[in-house]
Order: structure tokens, then sequence, then C-alpha cells
């Protein structure tokens, strides 16, 4: 199974994809990407080996897929359960490759993994959060149409400044009648 629009495709990870992603995620200590992914997390880099006997989270998961453009492996696009049995989920999206930022590639990611979610699973709401640093980010989400749900304010510190903690959200009916994802 995969999504595609125009060059962009979503498709599941597979072994043939782990060492460009190790490249991409593990292989440098302070990658660009990072600055704009929860840079207030810890990042560390590790060898390639000790990548590999993590296979088992990365290969064939429902979870977690590729993001892949004119072939070639960008990043990666999934989600985690907030809370299984009322059916939260959240997503997350992270285009390594610093060449592919600002193309429109996160839009469109998001846009199928949205419908993707929806149409796999009863699903009520799905969003994500994000940090009020990251505003290519939060312009995603308005482009959709998702709903700034949440702002805990100067929660995250990073680089001796404190910025907020954003929640982004769609509703199934939402989603249903928005034109963008037709």
């Amino acid at each position: 199974m995969h999504y595609q629009d125009n060059e962009l495709i979503l498709r599941h990870i597979t072994d043939q994809d782990l060492p460009v992603l190790w490249e991409l995620i593990y292989k440098e200590d302070s990658p660009e990407w990072k600055k704009w992914d929860a840079p207030y997390y810890e990042h560390n880099s590790m060898p390639y080996e000790q990548f590999l006997t993590e296979r088992d989270s990365w290969v064939n998961r429902e979870d977690r897929w590729a993001i892949v453009v004119n072939d070639k492996v960008v990043g990666t696009v999934g989600y985690y359960w907030e809370h299984k049995s009322s059916n939260w989920l959240e997503m997350g999206i992270v285009i390594y490759d610093p060449r592919y930022w600002s193309g429109g590639y996160g839009t469109k990611t998001i846009r199928l993994w949205i419908s993707h979610l929806f149409n796999s699973m009863p699903l009520v709401r799905v969003g994500f959060t994000t940090w009020s640093g990251n505003e290519r980010m939060i312009k995603v989400g308005e482009k959709l149409g998702m709903t700034m749900e949440a702002r805990l304010r100067k929660c995250r510190y990073y680089n001796g400044e404190y910025y907020d903690s954003i929640r982004m959200g769609l509703l199934r009916e939402e989603w249903e009648v928005n034109p963008v994802f037709k």
C-alpha cells in the first residue's frame, strides 16, 4: 500500500531504506533537522550497527512510513496513541533532508497521511503537537484547515528562550467536507 501526490510517495519502510534513514537521522551528532523537530529533546547519534538492532521498530510498520520524493527517502511520517481506548491518536512528520523543506512536501505528506488515518481507522480526531518555534509546521496545519486546540505557553526551553507547545487537530467531520482532502 502507498499514497502518492505527483513525485511524493508515502509507503512502508523497507530494509533497503535503513542505510539512508540511519544517515539522515543518526549519523551526525547535531543534524540540521533537529533544530526544528523538538530540539529541546536530546538527540544522540549512533553507529549503523546499533541502528540495525532496532530494525523491527522501522521496517513494515503501520505506524511509521517513509516519505519518498523522486525515489529518494527524505523523511518519515507516523502516528502514536495518546490514549488508544478512546481512539486519541497523534501524528508526526520529519523531513530530514533540508533540500526538501519549504517545497510543499510537508503539506502534501500530512494531507495524505490524515486521509490514510481517517480511511483506515475509526478515528474522530487526528492531531499533532509542535512548538511555536516551528512556524512551518503550524502553517501546514493551518493550510489543511486544522484548528489550534491548545497553546501551552512558555513550556519548551531551547537556546535560552521559552517557546509555546502547540496542539492542532482536525475532526473527521471537518475532514469529510474540506476540499483540500478531495
